[in-house]
């Protein structure tokens, strides 16, 4: 008979078992007693805490740095008709005033927060009046100063632990050092130190690094010979776009994200390569956290990544199947100089950092000793145009200033339009008698949606305009016409950036960048841009490279990265193999059948060898001839 957690299991995914290790840490949280996950890419971190959270009575708050992130969860989870909710920047005091109360009163089974939001007064007044089963840090390495996306806020979830001391906390990251793991659970106050770890090793997943003057070229190249679902990472917004326009012209499906679009446009485009309508994405790093495609059979990085965590997890999220794929890192020279002056103008000057601080405040018109908890729609490219800005460095000055825990950023998100009711029945009733086109439109709106009468509920200004026969825009007209009558409140659909300022504005004679978020993590930064130059300029193996990075000593060899395929000893046959059928194919080009009468050797060898000649672009296959590329 299967077990109340296998149950939830079967009935919200449909699964019949769990992964490895997903069992044991919800068992974990079942016992009460805290743990630290760490599963890799794809390894299913959030079913996690939500069976056991499901499994028991009361909520699970989710803490969580991401409103995308947060947002595609609580998406999920409502489409298997779980009750979640995610409080955003982006939502008005009064909603998030009335989603805290619907928690306390248990209308959520989970609660998904940013940890900005764990310290303001408004949360803590309602927290310790939830029924709370489980408290679950996503993206955990996020608390360790140590770690490569540190975030000051999330040492508040130290603080919500006095408040919330007979509940227990799952950390999850799929990325994280020795060193990093400590922290996590210092940090959080464990009260018994407990680590489920995977292994890091991906067997089917082959680590290649190219150095290549033509990576156009070869990138076009790997994709026509290898086919498949495919991410391209690039580090600019215009390199996506490049690189989407030249796989266009070459007839391959590809398409550009980069939070510079629209959230609409990223919606479409992400779903479209989920579905695989889209054969390429090139990206910048914010694509592909969340996002459950399975299928993707190969990952580029056309452009450096900054620190092997983060190439650790976007080169991860190939072949979650545990069919083959591979990641592969295309450089050249420029590349590592390029990677090393980033780094230089990530940190810049003090002096720049407080200037940009005061301009902030000027450009948002904020006193000294004001705008705590404040949110901004906030627009880089026009602050920086009017205090002549380099829009790079004023970036970097505000992500310290982020570390520093004076301010937080989000991407552009798309935010849906959101409607409550403000009349009670009797006054509804009135309406309806003496207004037929504003009881019609509202009409609709309930017919639509439940829960109008008591709440926020999202809505689609598309369809409920539609629905009316009218134009999108006239519908829109209407709304905010009926919120200013007070009928309705009304927040229209947005996907502009927001800046929230997480403390009073200081004087900035005041401010102080620490030693800490300064100097000190200058040189953590600057040691982990050296492990990735390492890795990239290094004779070893990749994939024990990477497995040693993450603190899994003694690592074998993959046999399957570059490396291993030239340098590993077993390789020496194949190789010989490979000689033979150059020496034939110096003579003339060869069918496929021909090369296997000719060369004496094994069948499994003669078609590892064709592979890697292949590969290594010495020949071409194509359809059953066979011929030599390079002499």
């Amino acid at each position: 008979m299967p077990s109340q957690i296998h149950s939830i299991l079967k009935k919200y995914w449909g699964y019949s078992s769990f992964r490895p290790l997903q069992e044991e840490i919800i068992q974990s949280a079942l016992d009460q007693k805290d743990c630290l996950a760490l599963l890799p890419t794809g390894g299913g971190k959030s079913i996690c805490f939500q069976v056991p959270a499901i499994a028991q009575d009361g909520m699970c708050i989710v803490v969580s740095p991401l409103i995308a992130l947060m947002k595609d969860q609580v998406a999920n989870l409502q489409e298997r008709n779980i009750a979640a909710i995610a409080i955003t920047s982006a939502m008005r005091q009064r909603e998030i005033d009335i989603a805290l109360d619907n928690c306390v009163v248990g209308k959520y089974k989970f609660l998904y927060v940013s940890p900005e939001r764990l310290q303001t007064d408004m949360f803590m007044a309602r927290v310790h009046k939830m029924n709370i089963n489980l408290l679950a840090i996503d993206e955990s390495h996020c608390i360790s100063q140590w770690g490569y996306d540190f975030r000051p806020a999330y040492l508040n979830i130290a603080e919500l632990r006095n408040t919330l001391l007979r509940v227990p906390v799952m950390a999850l990251t799929a990325t994280a050092t020795p060193e990093v793991v400590e922290d996590i659970q210092d940090k959080l106050r464990f009260k018994k130190k407990q680590v489920f770890a995977k292994s890091f090793e991906r067997k089917n997943l082959a680590y290649f690094v190219r150095k290549e003057e033509d990576k156009l070229g070869r990138l076009v190249r790997l994709i026509q010979k290898t086919g498949g679902s495919g991410i391209v990472y690039v580090r600019s917004r215009k390199g996506t776009e490049y690189i989407a326009r030249e796989l266009q012209a070459r007839n391959i499906v590809a398409d550009a994200y980069h939070a510079g679009l629209s959230g609409e446009i990223r919606d479409i485009r992400q779903a479209a390569w989920v579905k695989g309508q889209i054969q390429v994405i090139a990206a910048t790093n914010a694509f592909g956290m969340g996002i459950d495609k399975p299928d993707v059979r190969w990952v580029v990085h056309f452009d450096l990544p900054d620190t092997l965590e983060a190439y650790f997890q976007e080169a991860g999220r190939a072949g979650r199947d545990e069919k083959d794929a591979f990641a592969i890192i295309l450089f050249e020279d420029k590349d590592i100089e390029d990677l090393k002056q980033k780094h230089k103008v990530s940190f810049p000057e003090k002096a720049f950092i407080k200037r940009v601080y005061k301009a902030l405040g000027n450009y948002l018109r904020l006193a000294d000793g004001a705008g705590k908890e404040e949110v901004f729609p906030f627009a880089l490219k026009s602050f920086c145009k009017r205090y002549n800005l380099n829009p790079l460095e004023a970036f970097n000055a505000l992500k310290i200033l982020e570390q520093e825990g004076l301010i937080a950023l989000s991407d552009a998100i798309k935010h849906p339009a959101r409607v409550m009711f403000l009349l009670d029945k009797k006054s509804f009733y009135q309406l309806e008698v003496k207004d037929s086109k504003t009881s019609s439109v509202l009409q609709t709106l309930l017919r639509s949606y439940s829960g109008l009468l008591s709440g926020y509920v999202r809505i689609d200004e598309f369809v409920i305009a539609k629905r009316l026969g009218i134009k999108r825009s006239e519908l829109v007209k209407l709304l905010s016409s009926y919120a200013n009558k007070s009928i309705i409140d009304y927040i229209p659909a947005s996907d502009e950036p927001l800046l929230t300022f997480t403390q009073e504005k200081i004087p900035i004679q005041n401010l102080i960048i620490s030693k800490e978020n300064y100097e000190w993590r200058k040189e953590r930064a600057f040691e982990k841009m050296n492990r990735m130059v390492d890795y990239v300029l290094g004779g070893h193996c990749r994939s024990a490279y990477l497995l040693d990075y993450f603190g899994q000593i003694d690592a074998p060899s993959c046999g399957i990265c570059d490396y291993c395929r030239v340098e590993n000893p077993k390789q020496a046959s194949v190789d010989e193999v490979g000689i033979k059928i150059l020496a034939l194919l110096d003579k003339s080009e060869l069918m496929v059948d021909e090369v296997f009468e000719m060369v004496h050797s094994r069948e499994d060898l003669i078609i590892q060898a064709l592979e890697w000649l292949e590969e290594t672009e010495q020949i071409e296959i194509t359809e059953d001839q066979v011929r030599r590329l390079v002499s």
